[in-house]
């Protein structure tokens, strides 16, 4: 079932903020100054707009298609729906979850095994429109879906992407920034897996002037499984900022992390902060983080930050590895021995880049188009 509507959201009565009892009334988080910590590689000046603390009637476009069973439904901020949900990790998604005035809840019901993917489209019109949001996923108890939350457009949009994985439960989760070069967008993606639940995600981030994306995950059980992979390509002007925190407290629970980028053009700038931590009582943990970035041209910026924290022995393993390099001449070199063009050369390596990341997406459609993509920006800047 397909539909395209605006913002479900606009159809809520929006609470009265005076009287609402709303966990986020009282602000957790300062404004940040761009000092700290989790915000030192972030461009404060460009963010500005998404720090504004300001309600905003402005809406993004939906289109969904739903397989049977799915449902959609709008919650105002105080329903119960919201109170298993993570709590915001920074200031701007503490923001959203205040000004989103509650959410979008798709549910996927227990024991369902869904054959064909959730598609849940999001696109703005207006580059100077401030947009909050608000998505939650669940997945009941022992389901089987696939979930694709596309962005596209131009806005300044602000959201809290919340994933409830229930016990014994499998989603694969796309989750698509490809907004136009003045866009604005910064998300924190938090992550509950249940006991013996898995979860696997692709974070794909290739249009914005600025996109900051949070992914954070944790086990509420033993057993649980985390494969978070990313994919980010930017260009001349571009800060595309990935930080992601994986939290083991679980015992027997495993986590993968996979991420690749390129960069071409002046003041390109890339930034991924992976962090994973492992508590005294996540016996049995197994987790391994890299990162690989391509730089393209001179004047653009990759960094790399991979982070463990142990506090127990009695692991299975733990480690992390991250590469920047530059265009690998030798294979350049190597495929013009074997007569093929300089520009077809250079597509073939840039899609071996990326080809393995690309291909766990496992939705043929999204996949042609992410290559046609990174192929038009290539020519576009002479690589090719």
């Amino acid at each position: 079932m397909a539909a395209v509507l605006a913002d479900p959201r606009q159809t809520v009565d929006a609470p009265d903020t005076e009287s609402s009892s709303s966990p986020v009334d009282t602000m957790t988080f300062a404004a940040p100054t761009g000092r700290e910590e989790n915000w030192r590689f972030s461009p404060m000046r460009r963010l500005r707009p998404l720090l504004a603390d300001a309600p905003s009637d402005a809406h993004l476009t939906w289109e969904t298609r739903l397989p049977e069973g799915v449902e959609l439904v709008t919650v105002e901020a105080d329903d119960p729906a919201l109170d298993a949900v993570p709590a915001p990790i920074d200031y701007i998604a503490e923001l959203a979850r205040r000004h989103s005035d509650g959410g979008v809840v798709v549910r996927i019901p227990k024991a369902a095994e869904l054959t064909e993917p959730v598609v849940i489209r999001l696109s703005g019109s207006d580059p100077e429109a401030l947009v909050w949001g608000h998505v939650v996923v669940e997945v009941g108890e022992h389901a089987q879906a696939r979930v694709v939350l596309d962005h596209s457009g131009s806005a300044r949009y602000a959201a809290n992407v919340s994933v409830l994985v229930g016990d014994g439960a499998s989603l694969d989760f796309v989750h698509v920034q490809d907004w136009t070069d003045e866009s604005l967008h910064s998300a924190h993606v938090a992550v509950r897996v249940g006991r013996d639940a898995r979860y696997k995600s692709m974070q794909v981030s290739l249009g914005g002037s600025v996109v900051r994306i949070v992914e954070t995950v944790t086990f509420d059980g033993p057993g649980g499984d985390a494969e978070l992979n990313g994919l980010y390509f930017a260009d001349a002007g571009q800060h595309l900022e990935h930080r992601l925190f994986i939290e083991h407290q679980q015992p027997n629970c495993r986590s993968r992390v996979s991420y690749k980028g390129a960069l071409q053009g002046a003041s390109a700038r890339t930034v991924w902060v992976g962090d994973v931590f492992i508590g005294a009582t996540a016996e049995g943990t197994d987790t391994y983080e890299i990162n690989r970035n391509l730089v393209l041209s001179e004047g653009a910026r990759a960094d790399s930050i991979p982070n463990l924290e142990i506090e127990t022995g009695q692991i299975i393993g733990a480690g992390h590895a991250s590469a920047t390099g530059r265009f690998d001449d030798e294979q350049l070199f190597y495929l013009r021995s074997r007569g093929i063009p300089a520009d077809e050369a250079r597509r073939l390596v840039v899609r071996g880049f990326f080809a393995d990341l690309i291909g766990r997406m496992g939705e043929p459609d999204l996949q042609e188009r992410l290559m046609v993509r990174i192929e038009a920006r290539l020519a576009e800047a002479g690589v090719l």
